[in-house]
């Protein structure tokens, strides 16, 4: 078969890889590796924390429910098959944010910033707000109010 304008029978497999090398390409693009930084300014892969529940909690200094949580929160964490991620609703970085968590107990990770943009989550309304990921990666719910290891055992079915 021959390419209507080139007259060379090669030119229509040269034409038809284009599409095909499209497709490559967008087929890869969905397997972008996801890196979320750490306060401390270290990496973690999100597939890392496939295989796990994921809470991702947000909290402020100011918020007292959120300081009722964080030892509820810790004791989650500690869980091999839960990961809790905290992000500091007021935008706090570097090592005024290692430092503050420190202040307030925080034994889970830290992020140095919001990771909802790169999934589509919406920032929380209210705080604390705790969004539930299960072991696939998709959110499951966005819960409100001070979370207690039992309220979250329950909810994942443990």
């Amino acid at each position: 078969m021959q390419y209507p304008h080139s007259g060379r029978p090669d030119a229509f497999r040269h034409w038809l890889a284009w599409p095909v090398l499209i497709l490559m390409l967008i087929a890869l693009a969905g397997c972008e590796k996801i890196e979320l930084e750490r306060a401390d300014g270290s990496l973690a892969q999100w597939d890392r924390y496939r295989g796990q529940w994921v809470l991702v909690n947000y909290w402020a200094e100011w918020c007292k429910p959120c300081l009722e949580e964080i030892p509820e929160l810790n004791a989650l964490d500690k869980a091999p098959d839960i990961t809790v991620l905290g992000v500091n609703f007021d935008g706090i970085t570097g090592a005024p944010l290692v430092e503050l968590g420190e202040r307030m107990g925080i034994e889970f990770t830290t992020l140095a910033s919001d990771p909802g943009p790169q999934f589509g989550w919406q920032l929380p309304v209210a705080l604390p707000a705790t969004l539930v990921i299960d072991p696939e990666g998709r959110l499951v719910e966005a819960r409100f109010g001070p979370q207690s290891e039992e309220d979250i055992r329950t909810l994942i079915g443990e």
